[in-house]
């Protein structure tokens, strides 16, 4: 086996960017004095520039100071899990060390800096850091090192030996152990999460145990290319807005310590990466929330890597969405909430002038989950936007969600995804949910399943683990976007060729067309459209959404006879959660075997309640 040093130089020629051996960085880390994390001595005043002249970031600075005032009267965190998980815990600690740490260093009163070392002193009394389930170390061993590193000069002798230790002991060393580092080899954002959180408290207590601390850095540079290759070739996230949150934030925390102290590009160099903020940002809706699809929630957030990239790569209109959030006083307590809320200062500092909203209104990505998203306008509440995605269920965090889509128009949301159930709810009674076979566990619970999402089913039948679906086709003139996906791979044994596409058209309205070829015998489809509207059948063939005083009409073509109704979404077993509020609209129909059907189906907003009748082919979308 090839030594880290060599594995870490060669990686570096390959990426062609500024490389450098391992002495080297070793060297610039000794030689850089604390604080050698994200913010050095005297950046502070680039802050201070900063929140004078631009008002978002004033509110924000002024939020986390508050919230340190409250956090300096709050009491000790304890060494409490929720089931498996200590992870509450390190999180509540990274926001608390962090927001407290921010304000010490920005207005030099010694309250913050008392309280926030007796939040590092809590912790690292903690018997350990829970690393049977690593996350929580990792995210712990930020906190600590956060602390560490930005109090440094101001800590006692003796807290500083406390929590120095505690970062070696139960965080560093334990990454060593076998039983608990198998997320060094993995592709997803365990990988991620923890390399960075390992990596900034070997940065920042290096001097302690220079050999192991270079081990670890050194480590995760070989190791977090892993996950960064699934950003190729577009920037599409496999595993969805939430943990593009996650694990693009630590990758990018990683990457910027790095850089730093290397003055070079490295491994943002990796394909796809740098164009993963152009996914972040057309992911967001113009109601403000996220195509959720997979294991994410429902909400938005803003978050401070879109203002790493925006600066990293000089255009400050990706920060807009970010901006946006700032704007929306209901915001504030998620932004409290938020354990990373400083770094959109610190990252943000250098956003001077006017955020100009984003030029292009139309994207789409390949990778292990292929997602289209279409707009008529990044200003306008009421704009549509069409949001689709194809993929496998075999990803990480995935759902049986292959050809589903969501749809905005006049402020709502018609067609929905539940996203997320809480992993908690699940495992607490017993289920496995992380074994993805096609009789898994996992695919018992309601919301995972294609049976709650805007998709077909066959003979109340479920999407195929193994089957793989690509974006075939797309075009992007603004008077037809669309996109289309051969889903046949996951409905393998149920019909020989099922071929979905999605358009907006003339930006007046959406449709939803599908090509299916039967085989041998005959089959009963379901077309199925999750969503939080009330439900009309107005005639055979139309269906009439209302929501909030707006009113949405499905209209729908087809060569054979359909039968349109609503399924209930309410749990059928005692682990899945409620679903107050919501309704499966669609309609069913039985298919004759050895036979080919179109489907048509207009979502026209009811202020413009025309919409084509013609029909054509799939394959003469232009």
């Amino acid at each position: 086996m090839k030594p880290i040093a060599c594995i870490f130089f060669g990686l570096l020629l390959l990426l062609g960017s500024h490389a450098f051996s391992q002495n080297v960085l070793t060297d610039a880390i000794a030689r850089t004095a604390h604080p050698r994390l994200l913010l050095a001595k005297g950046e502070e005043g680039q802050i201070t520039t900063a929140i004078r002249s631009n008002a978002d970031l004033k509110r924000v600075h002024d939020l986390v100071l508050e919230a340190a005032g409250r956090i300096c009267k709050a009491a000790p965190l304890e060494h409490k899990k929720i089931g498996k998980r200590l992870l509450s815990v390190s999180r509540e600690a990274i926001r608390r060390i962090f927001f407290l740490s921010y304000a010490w260093r920005m207005t030099g009163e010694q309250r913050y800096q008392d309280a926030a070392e007796q939040q590092l002193l809590t912790i690292t009394g903690f018997a350990d850091w829970n690393p049977t389930h690593y996350l929580d170390v990792a995210e712990m061993t930020m906190a600590a090192a956060i602390g560490y590193d930005w109090l440094y000069n101001d800590l006692s002798p003796e807290s500083r030996n406390k929590i120095k230790d505690a970062i070696l002991e139960k965080g560093i060393r334990t990454s060593f152990d076998s039983k608990y580092n198998y997320w060094l080899k993995v592709e997803n954002n365990w990988n991620q999460v923890c390399n960075a959180g390992l990596a900034y408290g070997a940065l920042a207590v290096f001097e302690s145990d220079p050999e192991q601390c270079s081990q670890v850095i050194h480590r995760a540079v070989e190791s977090i290319s892993i996950p960064m290759k699934q950003y190729a070739p577009d920037g599409a996230y496999p595993e969805g807005y939430g943990y593009w949150s996650y694990g693009t934030t630590y990758n990018v925390f990683f990457l910027d310590a790095l850089e730093r102290l290397t003055g070079g590009e490295g491994l943002s160099a990796l394909p796809g990466f740098l164009k993963t903020a152009d996914y972040f940002q057309h992911m967001i809706a113009p109601s403000g929330r996220p195509f959720n699809y997979a294991d994410s929630g429902p909400g938005a957030e803003a978050n401070g890597a879109m203002f790493w990239f925006a600066q990293k790569l000089k255009r400050p209109s990706l920060a807009w969405n970010e901006l946006q959030y700032l704007h929306n006083d209901k915001n504030r307590r998620a932004l409290e909430g938020d354990r990373f809320l400083p770094t959109l200062l610190i990252w943000g500092k250098q956003l001077t002038g006017s955020v100009t909203p984003p030029e292009k209104t139309y994207w789409t990505g390949g990778g292990a989950s292929p997602v289209v998203m279409m707009r008529t306008s990044w200003t306008n509440p009421d704009a549509l936007f069409l949001g689709f995605k194809a993929g496998s269920p075999s990803v990480n965090h995935a759902h049986m969600d292959e050809g589903s889509f969501v749809f905005e128009a006049d402020g709502v949301r018609w067609g929905m995804d539940f996203g997320m159930q809480n992993y908690e709810s699940l495992e607490s009674k017993g289920l496995n949910i992380w074994q993805r076979t096609q009789n898994s566990q996992r695919w018992t619970v309601f919301r995972y399943t294609n049976y709650a999402h805007s998709t077909l089913t066959f003979d109340d039948s479920l999407q195929r683990m193994s089957g793989v679906t690509a974006i075939t086709r797309y075009g992007n003139r603004p008077e037809f976007y669309f996109a289309q996906s051969d889903l046949s791979p996951v409905y393998q044994g149920q019909v020989k060729q099922a071929i979905r596409g999605v358009a907006i058209k003339d930006k007046a309205y959406a449709l939803v067309q599908d090509e299916i070829k039967t085989g041998g015998r005959p089959v009963r489809m379901q077309w199925r459209m999750l969503t939080p509207a009330t439900v009309e059948i107005r005639s055979p063939t139309e269906l009439l959404l209302k929501k909030d005083g707006k009113t949405l009409l499905v209209q729908v073509a087809s060569d054979v006879p359909v039968t349109l109704k609503t399924w209930s979404t309410a749990p059928s077993n005692d682990y899945d959660a409620p679903n107050p509020g919501t309704v499966i609209a669609g309609f069913e129909t039985l298919l004759p075997a050895n036979s080919s059907h179109r489907f048509v189906v207009n979502l026209v907003p009811g202020n413009n309640m025309k919409a084509d009748k013609k029909t054509m082919a799939l394959k003469d979308w232009k």
